[in-house]
């Protein structure tokens, strides 16, 4: 069990980085806001648009991490989105930020890389606790709402996107390290092909499920997404301070999913 809570532990870590990244428009974009004059609307676009790829990328990232293994797709993923992420520094216009943050959004499917690559290693008898630790990732909207701001204060919004960047480089060399071959893929024959694994996709209980997840961690993300830019505009506060109040609601929200994930 020592490799299980290895890779438990680096597949967490990486989690967190990567929803730390995936938010990051929740506050990075209320300087980028102000910079560029935008409205309601347009702002509402800029945090989205992450939230819309990860969203997107999580079907085809978790067929290529059955057929490929977890690690790999990780790494692979956590490597390929340094770059977009660093490339935010040097937008200047709405259109630009928003085909950024598409690339950028990947590493919102990272949950589904990781869910089955940790439940692997895991008996029956401890997947709900590996999954509720490693769902606690989802952390990482508070770990953006401490760092972001301050940050942003001491060397401006700019600096912000290649620091994630860096970061994001270093995970995925921590990751590389700590983790482990996936113990299910290249083993016990062929991979099933793509119609087959799609096949799950007839059976509405999926869909049923994808309806409660839509709604309460639909709910999570887009409340963690607004709330800074809602304590600024009703209640005048410092970006700090919003980020913070805002903090109060993610981190809880995600911590308990280790405590869920145990009960379960």
């Amino acid at each position: 069990m020592r490799v299980a809570y290895r890779v438990l532990f680096a597949s967490t870590f990486a989690f967190v980085v990567c929803f730390a990244v995936w938010m990051m428009f929740g506050v990075l974009g209320i300087p980028i806001r102000q910079e560029l004059g935008l409205n309601a609307t347009e702002f509402g676009l800029l945090t989205a648009t992450p939230v819309l790829s990860g969203a997107a990328l999580r079907l085809p990232l978790g067929i290529w991490t059955d057929r490929y293994g977890g690690r790999l797709v990780m790494t692979v993923l956590l490597l390929a989105c340094a770059l977009p992420v660093w490339l935010v520094g040097y937008a200047h216009a709405l259109w630009q930020f928003l085909a950024i943050g598409l690339a950028l959004g990947a590493v919102g499917a990272s949950f589904a890389v990781g869910t089955p690559y940790v439940a692997r290693f895991f008996p029956a008898s401890r997947r709900g606790f590996a999954m509720g630790v490693f769902g606690a990732g989802t952390s990482g909207a508070a770990l953006n709402l401490f760092v972001t701001p301050a940050l942003a204060s001491h060397w401006g919004w700019r600096a912000v996107p290649p620091i994630y960047a860096v970061a994001l480089l270093v995970t995925t060399g921590l990751f590389w390290l700590l983790s482990a071959p996936d113990p299910v893929v290249g083993k016990g024959g062929k991979a099933p092909g793509l119609a087959a694994q799609l096949r799950v996709l007839r059976d509405p209980r999926v869909w049923k499920y994808c309806q409660y997840y839509s709604l309460t961690f639909g709910g999570f993300t887009a409340l963690s997404l607004w709330m800074p830019q809602y304590f600024i505009g009703e209640y005048g506060v410092a970006i700090g301070v919003a980020a913070a109040l805002a903090a109060s609601f993610s981190l809880p929200a995600g911590a308990l999913r280790a405590l869920g994930g145990a009960l379960s």
